[in-house]
């Protein structure tokens, strides 16, 4: 199951899985793995909505069981 997180945890946790960076790329930053890039949101006062979390994991090519067994 999802929940909301925090930029600083979801870069943390991407870094676990292997990603590079965070990168400024134009109006978002973005990590990189190899040839797949991610875009990360920008930097705001509140959480990432589970929502976002699961669109973002779909770009990430990870399933919601790989994310919940790196907790």
């Amino acid at each position: 199951m999802l929940r909301n997180i925090s930029l600083r945890e979801l870069i943390r946790k991407f870094r676990d899985f292997g990603f590079d960076g965070p990168y400024s790329g134009g109006r978002h930053l973005f990590m990189s793995k190899g040839p797949l890039k991610v875009r990360i949101p920008n930097p705001h006062t509140g959480d990432i909505s589970k929502y976002l979390l699961a669109e973002i994991l779909r770009q990430a090519e990870i399933s919601r069981i790989e994310w919940n067994q790196e907790e």
